[in-house]
């Protein structure tokens, strides 16, 4: 639970970012690093009115026995703000 909502925090502060940078891959990238410690992929869409961000990591399981048998659960989460002009 921790983990899935710290990816939701990173998409939205890199939403934020997005929105309003010429850079929005970069900043996306830089501002849901910055907010969440963890190795993540982060993706950013752009329709010309909105830019949406998508972030994804993959949690490993490493409880004895049972993570074995469940594998990594992966988390993602997508935020979406509106482009707003410098």
């Amino acid at each position: 639970v921790r983990n899935e909502i710290a990816i939701e925090l990173a998409a939205r502060e890199g939403a934020r970012a997005a929105a309003v940078a010429a850079d929005s891959s970069g900043s996306a990238a830089a501002a849901a690093r910055r907010a969440v410690a963890l190795p993540m992929d982060v993706s950013v869409a752009a329709d010309g009115t909105t830019k949406t961000v998508t972030v994804t990591y993959v949690d490993p399981t490493d409880i004895a026995i049972i993570g074995a048998a469940l594998g990594p659960v992966t988390h993602t989460a997508t935020a979406t703000m509106a482009i707003e002009p410098p």
